[in-house]
C-alpha cells in the first residue's frame, strides 16, 4: 500500500473510532476494532485522549491481534492503558505476548509495578522470561526468539520435510532449517528451498551449508543489524559460547533495532534526549530531558558573549565588525553540523574506518577549507561594496573573508575529531552533533574573528 493511502486510512480509522465512541455504538465499534490491523490500530492509538484509549482498550483486548497490537504500541503509552487494571488482569492480558516481547513490555512499567505482574505469571512463563531478561537491554538475546527449526543432522530430507509439515504452524521464522548434531550443537544451516529441491534420500548433513555466520546471545544489537544488512539474512541463529542453538533473531525484529537506533542517535545529535516517545511524555518531562542539553548551548552563549565583551574596544572602534558576527558563528556552526552528522553516520553504518581516521579528518578539513574559500570570497566581495563609505573596505573585506574561511576550515576539523574521539572511548559519537560541538564552534568562531579583526586593524 502506498504510503499516502496508507496515512490517509489511518486517519480515516482515527475519525471512524472517535465517532462511534462518542455515539457509544459498541458493537459497531468492536467489529472495527476487531477488522483493522493490529499495526495500523497501535499507531491511530497514539492520537486518542487517555479517557478514550482507556475505554476503546476494552475492545481491543479481545482482538486476536493483541500481541502484536501490543508490540507495535508506543510503550510511553503501556502505564496509562493499564492504570486501572489490578496486577492480576494485566498479567492475564499480556501473558499472550512472545517471551521476548513480554520481557521488553514489562520494562515500560514502574519497577514495583512489573515485578508484581511477573509474579502473577505462571511458571513456564516466569522460566522462560527470567531466561530473557538475563541479557543486557540491547543485546540479541532481549531479542531472539525460542520457536526455529532444529532438525538433526542424520535426518533424510524426506524425514526432514515430513517433520517440517508437523512444525511449521508453530515456528515464526521457517525459511531456513538450523542442523544440530546429538549434543544440540549447531553445525550447518540450510534454507527451505535447499531442502525441497534435494533428494528426499540425502542426509541433512550431506547438503547443509557448513559455514555460518551467527551471534552470541550477548552480542550487541547493532552488531546484529549490520551483519543481516550486510549479508541480507532473514534471520541469524543465536549460539552460546559452546555452540549450542539458543535462538534466532528474525529480520523483522532487525528493522524494529534499525529503526530505534536511527531515531536514537537523531534525537541525540539533535540534542533531544535518546527517547523515541519524547512526544508522548508530558510537558514537565519533556523540558526536563532536553533541559540539560541546552545548558552546554547556554554556557556556550555566555562563554561567546564573554568574549565579545572583552573586544568591546575593538566594536566601539569598528562598528562594522557586529554586523559580520552572525554571519561568522551561522557558517561555521552549519558546516559543523554537517561534517559532525556525516561523520556519526558514517561510524554507525562503518564507511568510516576507525584504523584510518587521518584520511578522514584530512578529507573534511579540506572540504571546509574549499567551503570557506568560496564563501570567503564571496562574502568579501559583498562587503567591498556594501561598506564603500568605511575607511578601509578591503581590510574589513579580508577581515569578514579571512574569518570565514578560518571558521569552516576550524569547523570542519572540530566536528571530524570529536565524534571519532568520543567512539574512541566509548562514547556515543551522536552525542557530539548536538549542542556540544556547535557551541564549541561558536566560541572558536567568534574568538578567531576578533583576533583577525583585531590583527588587520592594529597595522
Amino acid at each position: 500500500m502506498p504510503l499516502e493511502l496508507h496515512e490517509n486510512q489511518g486517519r480515516v480509522s482515527l475519525d471512524t473510532i472517535r465517532r462511534l465512541y462518542r455515539r457509544n455504538a459498541r458493537l459497531t465499534l468492536y467489529k472495527l476494532i476487531h477488522k483493522t490491523h493490529p499495526a495500523e490500530l497501535a499507531c491511530v492509538y497514539r492520537y486518542l485522549n487517555s479517557a478514550e484509549r482507556q475505554d476503546i482498550f476494552k475492545y481491543v483486548q479481545r482482538m486476536e491481534g493483541l500481541p502484536l497490537f501490543l508490540q507495535e504500541l508506543d510503550h510511553a503509552l503501556i502505564p496509562e492503558i493499564f492504570e486501572n487494571y489490578s496486577a492480576l488482569e494485566t498479567a492475564s492480558i499480556i501473558s499472550v505476548m512472545p517471551t521476548e516481547e513480554l520481557a521488553e513490555l514489562l520494562d515500560s512499567f514502574p519497577e514495583e509495578n512489573a515485578d508484581d505482574i511477573k509474579a502473577l505469571l505462571n511458571s513456564k512463563e516466569q522460566a522462560e522470561l527470567s531466561e530473557v531478561l538475563q541479557y543486557a537491554d540491547d543485546s540479541a538475546g532481549r531479542i531472539m526468539s525460542h520457536e526455529y527449526m532444529a532438525f538433526h543432522a542424520s535426518l533424510t530430507v524426506a524425514q526432514a520435510i515430513e517433520k517440517f509439515q508437523l512444525m511449521g504452524e508453530d515456528v515464526e521464522m521457517p525459511f531456513y532449517i538450523y542442523v544440530v548434531n546429538q549434543d544440540e550443537v549447531m553445525v550447518g544451516v540450510l534454507s527451505l528451498r535447499q531442502l525441497l529441491l534435494n533428494k528426499p534420500d540425502l542426509l541433512l548433513s550431506e547438503i547443509m551449508e557448513k559455514d555460518f555466520i551467527y551471534v552470541t546471545p550477548r552480542e550487541d544489537q547493532e552488531v546484529v543489524a549490520e551483519l543481516v544488512t550486510q549479508y541480507n539474512y532473514l534471520a541469524l541463529p543465536v549460539l552460546e559460547k559452546d555452540r549450542k542453538l539458543v535462538g534466532i533473531i528474525t529480520v523483522d525484529d532487525v528493522i524494529d533495532v534499525i529503526r530505534e537506533e536511527a531515531t536514537e542517535d537523531m534525537m541525540k545529535m539533535a540534542g533531544a534526549g535518546e527517547d523515541e516517545d519524547i512526544l508522548l511524555k508530558t510537558t514537565l518531562q519533556n523540558a526536563g530531558t532536553r533541559f540539560p542539553w541546552l545548558m552546554a548551548s547556554w554556557i556556550g552563549g555566555v562563554v561567546a558573549l564573554g568574549i565579545i565583551g572583552a573586544f568591546e574596544s575593538l566594536l566601539n572602534q569598528t562598528v562594522a565588525l557586529a554586523a559580520f558576527i552572525p554571519v561568522i558563528m551561522g557558517m561555521g556552526g552549519n558546516v559543523g553540523t554537517q561534517t559532525s552528522t556525516i561523520i556519526v553516520r558514517g561510524i554507525a553504518t562503518g564507511h568510516v574506518n576507525l584504523e584510518e581516521v587521518s584520511k578522514v579528518i584530512l578529507k573534511e578539513i579540506r572540504v571546509g577549507m574549499l567551503l570557506g574559500i568560496i564563501y570567503g570570497l564571496l562574502l568579501g566581495i559583498l562587503v567591498g561594496f556594501q561598506f564603500i563609505e568605511f575607511h578601509s573596505p578591503v581590510k574589513l573585506s579580508l577581515i569578514v573573508g579571512l574569518s570565514i574561511f578560518s571558521s569552516m576550515s576550524l569547523a570542519c576539523l572540530v566536528a571530524s575529531v570529536i565524534p571519532i574521539f568520543l567512539e574512541k572511548i566509548n562514547f556515543d559519537p551522536a552525542i557530539s552533533t548536538g549542542p556540544f560541538v556547535t557551541t564549541a564552534i561558536d566560541i572558536i568562531g567568534v574568538t578567531l574573528y576578533f583576533f583577525i579583526a583585531g590583527s588587520f586593524l592594529s597595522l
